[in-house]
């Protein structure tokens, strides 16, 4: 009997070890998500998310092999396509006529011409050369005098530029040509890095709707997520509720959009559907205790575009004129005035496809990461 009441004894002995030992690895799983310190990378279409991530791998990780730089091949011969054809797209809508009869047989050429799906496929000589001589033809002046009017990738006269590169049979892409390249995001892209030494780790669930995270182990202070979701309306309903608890958002807006309008719904002006984006998330429940970094971006296109095409024709209340940084406080003002969750805001201006600048805006971004990590943990 007494055997018996020993045996019983050590069970339960046993039974509270294994109970105290699943506590403390839920105390210290606990004080890792505590650790773990949540970035949100949003904003609407092509305004430099994506772009902001390739940074990142640029910046923090070696840059691109040779093998990673050879897979965006594809999709810069797509994009180079798809820009010519835009281009002769609106030529036609504004009956804006080339001026020899050699460019309207290669106009006609290229809106026929379709890129070989085979990634390692080159690019004809011959389209190369189309473009070439319809880039250069005197009607595109023409043509870009209603630029508010159509949709036309901000990277195509860079990648018109260089098509005689582009269409080489040994054409590798560059940095530049790869933080230029344009895919539509439709899925969640993480990117993982620890904000001491700064060390990224970039994932990219290509295609995804479903949310993966994979949370790392937090040596350091705090271990960082940075997560880029798709910026296309139809992508919207399937993050906003995935993110609670989030330290910072990193919001993305293109200044040069103002006179732009969305490429699901011409209608649609593109810097008020920004605002509208960001009305729904600054003042969203799930970031009721989020910072928010506003990088207003392609301030270098921004700059250019404030001389021909005036503020104040799309926002009447702007009175600044083309001055870029009059121009730049007007716009900050207007997101400021969507806030009215009154979270904290950070803004930066930006210019995404430039390393030098993203490196320095980073570099005074990380110091607010993390002041605003120390506060959330009880540190500071």
């Amino acid at each position: 009997m007494g055997a018996c009441v020993s045996s019983g004894s050590n069970e339960g002995g046993d039974q509270k070890k294994r109970s105290q030992m699943i506590d403390r690895g839920l105390e210290e799983d606990s004080k890792k998500l505590r650790r773990e310190c949540k970035i949100l990378l949003l904003g609407s279409g092509e305004s430099g998310k994506s772009t902001i991530v390739k940074q990142m791998k640029i910046i923090h990780q070696n840059g691109y092999s040779r093998d990673e730089l050879a897979m965006y091949r594809h999709t810069i011969y797509k994009n180079l396509v798809d820009c010519a054809k835009a281009l002769i797209g609106a030529m036609r809508q504004f009956e804006v006529e080339v001026e020899t009869g050699e460019n309207r047989e290669r106009c006609e050429y290229i809106m026929e011409y379709a890129v070989d799906p085979d990634p390692q496929q080159a690019l004809d000589a011959r389209i190369g050369e189309a473009i070439s001589h319809v880039w250069k033809d005197p009607c595109i002046s023409k043509v870009f005098d209603h630029q508010n009017e159509f949709y036309l990738m901000d990277s195509a006269p860079y990648f018109f530029d260089e098509v005689e590169r582009i269409a080489g049979p040994d054409f590798i892409p560059t940095e530049a040509d790869v933080l230029r390249a344009r895919t539509k995001t439709t899925g969640i892209y993480e990117t993982r890095f620890q904000i001491q030494q700064l060390s990224i780790q970039c994932v990219f669930h290509q295609r995804k709707q479903s949310m993966a995270f994979a949370w790392a182990e937090a040596n350091p202070v705090t271990n960082r997520s940075m997560f880029d979701v798709g910026g296309q309306r139809s992508e919207r309903k399937k993050w906003i509720h995935c993110f609670e608890n989030v330290t910072s958002i990193i919001f993305c807006v293109a200044l040069s959009e103002y006179d732009q309008v969305l490429l699901e719904e011409s209608s649609q002006n593109r810097m008020m559907e920004s605002l509208v984006l960001f009305d729904s998330v600054v003042n969203s429940r799930w970031f009721m205790r989020t910072s928010i970094i506003l990088f207003l971006n392609k301030v270098d296109l921004f700059r250019a575009k404030l001389k021909k095409s005036p503020l104040q024709t799309y926002f009447p209340d702007y009175s600044g004129g083309d001055d870029v940084n009059r121009a730049a406080k007007y716009l900050l003002w207007r997101f400021n005035q969507v806030n009215r969750a009154h979270l904290n805001l950070y803004p930066h201006l930006t210019q995404a496809t430039d390393t030098s600048n993203i490196r320095l805006v980073f570099a005074a971004v990380k110091e607010t990461i993390l002041q605003n990590a120390l506060k959330d943990s009880g540190i500071l």
